[in-house]
């Protein structure tokens, strides 16, 4: 359901302008290949996948 909408198609980069946390922390600048955190893994706790808005 959400195939090319977190990463390219193409490029399979992260698209810009989009945040994720889970646990109270913004996981955004981790690594893609980062484990998540036990407590998201094991369904105890959400993952959250926020579009960030920017302008001017």
């Amino acid at each position: 359901m959400l195939r090319g909408t977190i990463r390219d198609h193409i490029t399979l980069q992260r698209r810009p302008f989009l945040r994720f946390f889970a646990c109270e922390e913004d996981l955004s600048h981790e690594s893609p290949d980062a484990p998540l955190p036990d407590a998201v893994a094991s369904g105890k706790e959400p993952f959250i996948v926020i579009g960030a808005i920017a302008g001017g």
